[in-house]
């Protein structure tokens, strides 16, 4: 659906987007996950057709996006960070106006007005002046003009930026029917907004993609050993020398526990094999009391703040 060749932005000597190859397949929702400036926008603005880049190329459904700009942008439905409202007029007669700009033949306008309003709800303030609307209902008015005409991607850059909590829900709840019919890309430095609504994520930093894969698949990789944070009553040396006698376990690290009695034991296991009841079981037979086990993972968020300080430290 979008093919990104060697893709670089500059500004003078700095380098905003550094030689970025991409391949988009289509039907799925993507996250673009990186710091602030970490060249997110300034992609998601090259892909659109609304900067130029310093060399490379994007393709949009078979159409490069500089010398086939109106076949290209045609199958895109684009919500910037600061969503393009004209204040001054009324919601229904705007999305009427975009339907007009994204040439939806006169008779279906008025039914996929009222299709894209129904959708994001912002069926309560339609005849309402813009300009008198809250950041959420504006925010909801520009998905409503993303969404028009169908476009088979939508590029969405911080689209909960500013929203409350419910508005948050309602915006991802949203963005993950669009799948499907819809390839979504949605730019974002939140991660719980990528790990709830995308099925694969681009980590960016620095302008270079450090990360290309699924979420669950950076997860595994990055939890390729299962690690347990135990709490339990015995002798120290004891507990050490039973997990120890495992299978698979790799290593066992036992202290003195906050409580008179306990002791705080990590394991370090092969992930090819869950090792908790194992664990469980050699405790109990010799009437070491588990007050609590624990399954330390990695999230989104530990994957990416190791990747991007990995790269910090390269």
């Amino acid at each position: 659906m979008i093919e990104i060749r060697n893709l670089t932005k500059k500004y003078g000597n700095h380098i905003a987007v550094d030689d970025i190859s991409l391949d988009i397949k289509p039907g799925k929702v993507y996250g673009f996950l990186g710091p602030n400036g970490a060249g997110k926008s300034t992609t998601m603005n090259i892909i659109t057709g609304y900067l130029a880049p310093t060399s490379g190329e994007v393709k949009i459904d078979g159409h490069d996006i500089y010398k086939e700009p109106e076949e290209a942008k045609a199958c895109i439905g684009y919500l910037p960070e600061i969503p393009p409202l004209y204040v001054d007029m009324k919601v229904e007669e705007y999305l009427e106006f975009v339907a007009e700009l994204k040439k939806v033949s006169k008779d279906n306008i008025k039914k996929e007005v009222e299709r894209v309003i129904n959708l994001t709800r912002i069926n309560d303030v339609s005849s309402r002046i813009i300009n008198n609307l809250s950041k959420g209902y504006r925010q909801r008015v520009g998905m409503a003009q993303a969404i028009i005409g169908s476009p088979k991607i939508i590029i969405l850059d911080e689209p909960t930026v500013g929203l409350d909590p419910n508005q948050i829900k309602e915006v991802r709840d949203l963005i993950k029917s669009l799948a499907g019919d819809h390839t979504v890309i949605l730019s974002s430095h939140i991660l719980s907004e990528i790990s709830e609504t995308c099925s694969h994520v681009f980590i960016i930093n620095k302008g270079k993609i450090i990360a290309n894969n699924s979420i669950e698949t950076l997860s595994n990789y990055f939890n390729s050993k299962q690690v347990l944070e135990i709490i339990a009553k015995g002798d120290l040396n004891k507990c050490k020398e039973v997990i120890e006698k495992i299978e698979d376990i790799e290593s066992v690290t036992v202290e003195n526990g906050s409580e008179e009695g306990t002791v705080n034991i990590t394991v370090t296991a092969h992930y090819s094999k869950d090792v908790r009841e194992d664990v469980s079981l050699a405790l109990s037979s010799e009437k070491i009391s588990i007050f609590e086990m624990k399954e330390d993972t990695k999230s989104l968020e530990d994957v990416f703040l190791q990747l991007t300080n990995e790269e910090g430290e390269e």
